[in-house]
């Protein structure tokens, strides 16, 4: 029976509804998320490439950042191209192991990006708190740590929600009423009792964000005593400033998951759903490199060097 359904669902095809129900604003979206693709590829390789050609910058703080717009990069690499797609052709299929893949990936970016906010957490916590400490606490060597367990655990966080979205069955030709294969999206079509895959998806996920958000309001908790204790008032607004740019993506990011999955009936709505879900597919690995190179003196630096020097050579 196992793999009578394994056959059937591998046979299984889905049609990405997207934003069909809107067929007069397929043109503009198509624009409006072409512009937002297309800077936050520029944005984030950008944002990569001044931190490696900026000495100045070979800092764990920016070490970090570098990863995260990198799963940026990949996050938003992963979900808009189909979407752009879907919004100039007839046809949005798209077959069953295309559409686990891009769960597969999508979950494995998003959670590698929690994860990585959560070690910006505590670098900056580490940089505050015990600054004369700074460079011993946070060797290259736990650096690499810190990344490549975020990435690992994000891999083995993925792998276990697509085994248990593979013990469900899919029959036919399934209507995903989102733009790309979105958890919820993909269990509301299966016609297989999805109660324990959910709930163990879900027990997965809710670690995952609540570790990471103690993690990170533990860390904001002894800055802001920290803090509190400097004398001066220029001391203060120095040590703020530094946080600012991570707080403003871990309020964005945080607050959009939190809302589309602890509100009551913001789950209930398809629209409220996509609407979070093109924010924080879409919209947030757009945000980040302008939220960091807006507020960074030594990257807005290299920025003004590398136009200088283009247009010198020309």
């Amino acid at each position: 029976l196992n793999r009578k359904q394994e056959n059937q669902s591998a046979r299984a095809t889905f049609i990405l509804l997207g934003f069909s129900e809107y067929p007069d604003l397929q043109v503009p979206l198509f624009m409006v998320f072409l512009t937002i693709y297309m800077v936050t590829v520029v944005g984030n390789l950008g944002m990569t490439l001044i931190i490696r050609i900026n000495p100045k910058l070979h800092t764990p703080m920016y070490f970090f950042l570098s990863h995260l717009s990198f799963v940026d990069f990949c996050y938003s690499s992963v979900v808009t191209p189909k979407l752009l797609e879907n919004l100039v052709v007839e046809d949005r299929t798209i077959s069953f192991t295309g559409c686990i893949m891009q769960f597969f990936l999508a979950c494995i970016f998003v959670e590698s990006e929690t994860f990585m906010l959560a070690v910006m957490a505590y670098d900056l916590f580490v940089a505050v708190c015990n600054p004369l400490f700074y460079t011993v606490a946070m060797s290259p060597k736990l650096c690499y740590f810190l990344v490549a367990a975020s990435y690992s655990w994000s891999i083995v966080c993925s792998l276990t929600a697509i085994y248990f979205l593979l013990t469900l069955s899919f029959h036919g030709t399934n209507f995903i009423n989102n733009f790309f294969c979105e958890l919820a999206a993909i269990i509301a079509v299966s016609c297989s009792d999805p109660y324990i895959s959910q709930e163990i998806i879900l027990v997965l996920a809710t670690f995952n964000e609540i570790s990471s958000l103690v993690i990170i309001l533990t860390s904001y908790a002894f800055i802001f005593f920290t803090v509190m204790k400097i004398p001066s008032t220029g001391g203060h607004h120095k040590a703020f400033s530094t946080c600012a740019s991570h707080l403003t993506a871990i309020t964005i990011f945080h607050g959009t998951i939190l809302f589309l999955y602890c509100v009551p009936n913001s789950k209930g709505s398809w629209h409220m759903v996509k609407v979070a879900s093109v924010f924080y597919s879409v919209v947030i690995p757009m945000l980040n490199p302008l939220i960091y190179s807006l507020r960074n003196k030594d990257v807005k630096e290299t920025v003004r060097k590398l136009i200088n020097t283009k247009f010198f050579c020309f």
